[in-house]
């Protein structure tokens, strides 16, 4: 070998073609076949072919050290048409578990996209759609870690339309996770930062959920779907991008259908994570066509989490054997769908409903307050000087995010309360952060946010106080004040238009 590397520079074909059979000799013979074919390579077009197999020989040898070396030079195949294949014999290789030869691969992906982006692209995309499914799932990660540490002049808005076309291809037969790996890379691509490229988003995740579908509340895999598309909708929704289609549906087949939910993720309360994202999302609702049937549905849902005041005996004592639950959690949600809608027929309450059943409506609001009110004062006695350490322990954080809750709703209700009832104050959600304090926020941010109140009430206040408040024991969680979009759980099995299986595939080398 060493006596052919010198007729190597004079484009002896022999030269060349003793080098490639190097490949199938000894651990030294196959160290300088590794670097001595990708170094001629380009001398040798009519061999290219046989160059490139022999190199993938030996990115397979059993010494590491030869496949390390194989790898790192594999770059300086990817000329013209060879770029494509090269790319895609790379993506192939994310399959190894050797820590440095991944490395040696991800860095030889990362050289040749800033040759030819789209090249390198339509390799890995070959992969993701045909390849094994550790191909597939390291192929995708790449994308999703990678693209966005490549500068402007590779990422061009050619390059971008590129991997939207692509990545539409692969989201018709992806699973949960995969979704959510899509998205992130698509909604970090510059060209989607627009109006109109979060609305492409939010139309393909429109797509994926399914929204035309009949809803099946009792199929946990249909329920986590829904839950884990709303999740990657709602941070693209604003004041130009609508939630209308979503509000609508949610208001239409989910809530009608709340208590019977189910989900594949143990320990999830299904509901109050239903209720979350009606509630983020009804801030960007746009035109509903059917607005005042669905903010009947929303109404009615409301009522069944705000109790009539129970019967009062002879001696003023309660009639009944205990209180009702006042559920705070569910209720802030609620209310606040319901004050945002209800801004786009502000006479639903007053005209829309007979004087019987806004009488009733105002009952139970003025019974829910009171037991707000007694709440309240607990709470921020209980919080009352503590600052700092103190407020970072776990019962004081619940007790924390109750507040926010609490006040949340009472800035609700006093709208409600207004004749006629008024939909100008504004509210942070309990588990949001608080971007600013304006007028009607500037009293809760002070008293900070929600989720879980103490377990029994102190015996404090007047005594008709206590009769009509009971702490809503078993609905709140001290996670509640936390909410996240990261998917929980996925949806089960593998790919497929129901997020379905894929089936395995065994193929083999296809470089």
């Amino acid at each position: 070998l060493y006596v052919c590397v010198p007729f190597l520079s004079f484009q002896h074909k022999d030269a060349y073609q003793a080098i490639l059979d190097g490949v199938k000799g000894g651990a030294k013979e196959k160290r300088l076949a590794a670097q001595f074919i990708p170094k001629f390579f380009k001398h040798f077009p009519e061999l290219a072919d046989s160059a490139i197999n022999a190199q993938l020989d030996l990115c397979e040898d059993e010494d590491v050290s030869i496949r390390r070396q194989a790898i790192k030079e594999l770059p300086q195949f990817a000329t013209g048409d060879n770029l494509p294949r090269v790319a895609d014999i790379l993506t192939q290789l994310l399959q190894s578990d050797d820590s440095a030869e991944f490395n040696l691969v991800n860095n030889a992906l990362l050289s040749i996209f800033k040759m030819d982006a789209k090249g390198t692209l339509g390799g890995l995309f070959s992969q993701i759609l045909q390849g094994e499914d550790i191909v597939r799932e390291r192929a995708i990660k790449f994308l999703s870690t990678k693209l966005k540490t490549l500068p402007e002049e590779v990422m061009t808005k050619e390059v971008e339309e590129f991997i939207l076309t692509e990545s539409k291809k692969v989201l018709e037969d992806v699973t949960g996770e995969e979704f959510v790996l899509f998205m992130k890379i698509l909604s970090g691509l510059k060209s989607l930062q627009t109006v109109n490229g979060r609305q492409q988003l939010v139309e393909l995740v429109a797509e994926q959920a399914d929204l035309e579908q009949t809803f099946n509340p009792s199929d946990p895999d249909c329920v986590d779907r829904l839950l884990q598309c709303t999740r990657q909708a709602v941070p693209l929704f604003s004041k130009n991008v609508h939630s209308t289609k979503f509000v609508t549906y949610f208001c239409e087949h989910v809530l009608p259908n709340l208590s019977s939910l189910t989900t594949p993720v143990e320990g999830l309360d299904i509901q109050l994570e239903v209720l979350k994202l009606l509630a983020e999302m009804s801030s960007f609702c746009g035109d509903m066509e059917k607005l005042e049937s669905n903010l009947k549905k929303l109404f009615d849902k409301l009522l069944e989490y705000m109790p009539l005041p129970p019967e009062e005996a002879e001696n003023g004592e309660n009639a009944g054997n205990e209180e009702p639950k006042l559920q705070f959690s569910y209720v802030e949600c609620l209310l606040y769908s319901f004050h945002q809608l209800g801004r786009k027929l502000p006479d639903f309450l007053t005209a829309k409903l007979n004087a019987e059943k806004l009488k009733d409506f105002k009952i139970r609001l003025q019974y829910f307050a009171r037991g707000l009110q007694v709440y309240i004062r607990q709470l921020r006695l209980a919080l009352q000087g503590k600052t700092g350490e103190a407020l970072k322990t776990e019962e004081n954080k619940i007790k924390v995010v109750a507040l926010k809750i609490t006040n949340n709703i009472n800035v609700l209700i006093k709208d409600l309360f207004h004749i006629p009832p008024s939909y100008k104050s504004t509210v942070t959600l309990s588990w949001k952060p608080v971007q600013k304090a304006d007028a009607s926020q500037k009293r809760a941010s002070e008293d900070t946010t929600s989720s879980s109140p103490p377990k029994k009430a102190s015996a404090g206040p007047k005594r008709d106080a206590r009769q009509i408040y009971n702490p809503p024991s078993g609905k709140y969680s001290s996670n509640l004040g936390s909410f996240s979009y990261e998917q929980r759980g996925g949806f089960r099995g593998g790919r497929g238009r129901g997020w379905g299986g894929r089936g395995n595939r065994s193929r083999g080398r296809i470089y």
